[in-house]
């Protein structure tokens, strides 16, 4: 059986001011995931949400292949617009025969440590108070879809102004660091969604 092809999008807040903060950490894991992969660069596509695309260069063998990289460009709690369309122009593009694709969204996930992946594939979870998840399981309705967090750790205190200010700060070097290699994680939980 051919590998199932795969729309990974990553959800975080746009723009300058939130680029490589922890609420965007998924981002970050998505431009490392096309370095990794050789893909081009991101590029913005009105047709599939307004969002960046980045698709292998190449049909054919070789890692990731079949997989379609999509970085939302609306704010964490709108993002599920953007992943609704993005769903529905990947559909279009996926040529007959390929198979049942499936829809995979990475995003922050504040209650796991630093740089840890979970996969998660049960339909229906709670978004845990995640903005982002919220918006996509409301803009996604009946779509089964899974959700790859990647942890960027939790503050101490649990007021919300605390944790607002701790997800939004911009990720010193070690954070990034480990958040850029949460990728490795990301891709073995990508291989197995594209054969199960």
């Amino acid at each position: 059986m051919p590998p199932r092809p795969l729309l990974i999008c990553s959800i975080g807040n746009p723009g300058p001011q939130y680029a490589n903060t922890l609420h965007s950490a998924a981002h970050t894991v998505l431009y490392r995931l096309a370095s990794h992969l050789g893909y081009p660069s991101f590029q913005k596509d009105r047709s599939w949400g307004g969002g960046l695309l980045s698709k292998p260069r190449f049909a054919g063998g070789g890692e990731g292949r079949n997989w379609t990289l999509w970085q939302s460009t609306a704010y964490m709690n709108e993002s599920g617009k953007g992943v609704r369309a993005a769903l529905t122009a990947w559909k279009r593009s996926l040529p007959s025969g390929e198979g049942e694709g499936r829809l995979v969204v990475v995003h922050d996930e504040l209650e796991k440590p630093l740089g840890a992946v979970s996969v998660k594939t049960k339909q229906g979870l709670s978004a845990r108070g995640h903005n982002g998840l919220k918006s996509c399981a409301g803009s996604l309705g009946g779509v089964e879809w899974v959700r790859i967090g990647v942890g960027i750790g939790r503050p101490e205190s649990r007021e919300s102004t605390d944790v607002a200010r701790y997800v939004l700060r911009k990720m010193d070097s070690e954070q990034k660091m480990a958040v850029e290699g949460a990728v490795e994680g990301v891709v073995e939980g990508l291989r197995r969604l594209e054969v199960g």
